[in-house]
């Protein structure tokens, strides 16, 4: 292509991390074109080469975004158009590996340049193409088998806030996760962070299916914007061409909104609610959008983390992501609230998939604890209790250790069958309210009212 030979040395200006060049090609008698989001070259008479983003076109003048920073380049370089879009590698050979922000290895390993490379833009799935969720991805994480099923193609987030346990949550999902492949996108992590969820994955043996593209807190704001969509589009080609069930893990979508709003600042773009950009729905949707069950192929699926500035759940960026994904789940105190976590698509699966006594116990869980949540508010001010607000005050204790804790891990069926012993040591058959089929079929006859006191 022509813009692979030409080089353009009018630049206009440098302002951050962005420049912009005027690409008029009068003295070439070609005309020169670019698109929104293509590569370009600078190479500075120092020697230095860094590589930049299209990211606005205003008639002969064309912005880009510098992924490494201006810093050392003058207006005496030269910007040479690549003709495409950031482009990552694809093959087998990238499971076990980590890459950085624009795709390139930084685990000491090889370079992978002989192997296939696919462009990390793309349109959302034809819907045609698109099944019903009806698979559950089970992660052993009572809170999430039981009461808020993970389920195939859903994107959900964990709403969080700084200081909890969330990444350290995430990792465990990902281990624990009945996935076929796992991509992780880490985005303005710290070093701590980083080193955490590649040593977590590779002491539980799963880091030959895990492909970790990690932006570090250290590097260029701008490959920020750029490790969703290589996550992405690697998962896309696993799913559509080898078949494969895949799990994506981002943290923290909103560090990577910070970063779109950053880069909106620079362009003097005019901010919207609390300084983020007008178009954060649409950008954040066009990502979780790519979540999918492919027909006669493979599946993605998205969980992300999204911090909450403040503990406040109208901030811009967890509030646009409630209203795009199916769902979220609710972390605080080290805890997954039930009463926060919804899953939308729980009900494609419990009872389909899972046990028949499923639904019941899910439902009579949370009740018993919703009130023994009242019991326990009963007690603080000193309100005579009944027997049956013992009773519960016993379930909510049970249920917190057993259940709520990140740290427990058990498969759905003995979760299940926990439940009804839990249930069990704390009231009689009369006081579940639950399908007598069912509670013939599974509550312990032995331990029948043993824990009443």
């Amino acid at each position: 292509m022509i813009e692979h030979m030409v080089r353009h040395f009018n630049i206009l200006s440098i302002v951050g991390n962005i420049i912009t060049v005027n690409v008029c090609s009068a003295n070439t008698h070609q005309d020169i074109t670019t698109r929104f989001g293509d590569l370009a070259k600078i190479e500075d008479p120092n020697g230095s080469d860094s590589l930049a983003q299209v990211i606005k076109i205003d008639g002969d003048k064309v912005s880009l975004q510098v992924f490494s920073g201006t810093r050392g380049i003058s207006t005496a370089a030269s910007v040479r158009f690549l003709g495409h879009a950031l482009q990552v590698t694809y093959s087998t050979n990238i499971l076990g590996r980590i890459f950085n922000g624009i795709g390139d290895p930084m685990d000491g390993g090889s370079d992978l340049q002989p192997d296939p490379k696919v462009s990390i833009t793309g349109a959302s799935v034809n819907p045609m193409k698109r099944i019903l969720a009806s698979k559950m991805i089970r992660t052993n994480v009572p809170m999430i088998d039981l009461f808020n099923c993970l389920v195939e193609s859903q994107k959900i987030p964990i709403f969080s806030i700084a200081g909890e346990p969330f990444n350290a949550f995430l990792a465990r999902v990902g281990i624990q996760a009945d996935a076929d492949i796992v991509v992780f996108a880490g985005l303005g992590l710290i070093f701590d962070d980083f080193h955490y969820f590649r040593s977590q994955f590779e002491l539980a043996g799963v880091f030959a299916r895990t492909i970790m593209f990690c932006n570090l807190a250290s590097d260029p704001i701008v490959e920020r914007l750029l490790v969703p969509d290589m996550a992405l589009a690697v998962a896309e080609r696993f799913a559509v061409e080898e078949g494969k069930r895949v799990l994506v893990l981002m943290t923290d979508m909103t560090a990577y909104a910070d970063a779109m709003k950053e880069v909106g600042i620079s362009m003097e773009h005019v901010p919207s609610n609390r300084g983020y950009m007008g178009d954060l729905y649409s950008q954040l949707a066009r990502r979780y959008e790519k979540a999918c069950d492919y027909k006669g192929a493979g599946s993605v699926t998205i969980l992300s983390v999204t911090t909450m500035p403040g503990n406040d759940v109208t901030h811009p960026v967890p509030d646009n992501t409630g209203y795009i994904t199916e769902g979220q789940f609710y972390l605080h105190d080290g805890i997954l609230d039930p009463f926060g976590s919804l899953s939308r698509l729980k009900q494609h699966v419990i009872g389909k998939v899972t046990r028949e006594d499923h639904s019941q116990i899910m439902n009579t869980m949370i009740r018993f604890y919703a009130a023994a949540n009242d019991a326990e508010q009963k007690q603080a001010m000193a309100f005579d209790l009944s027997e049956y607000d013992h009773k519960l005050l016993q379930f909510g204790k049970l249920f917190r250790t057993r259940f709520m804790d990140i740290n427990v891990s058990i498969p759905l069926e003995e979760a299940l069958d926990l439940s009804w012993q839990t249930l069990a040591e704390c009231f009689s058959e009369t006081e579940l309210l639950m399908k007598q089929a069912l509670v013939d079929k599974y509550f312990p006859k032995a331990e029948h009212g043993q824990a009443v006191a």
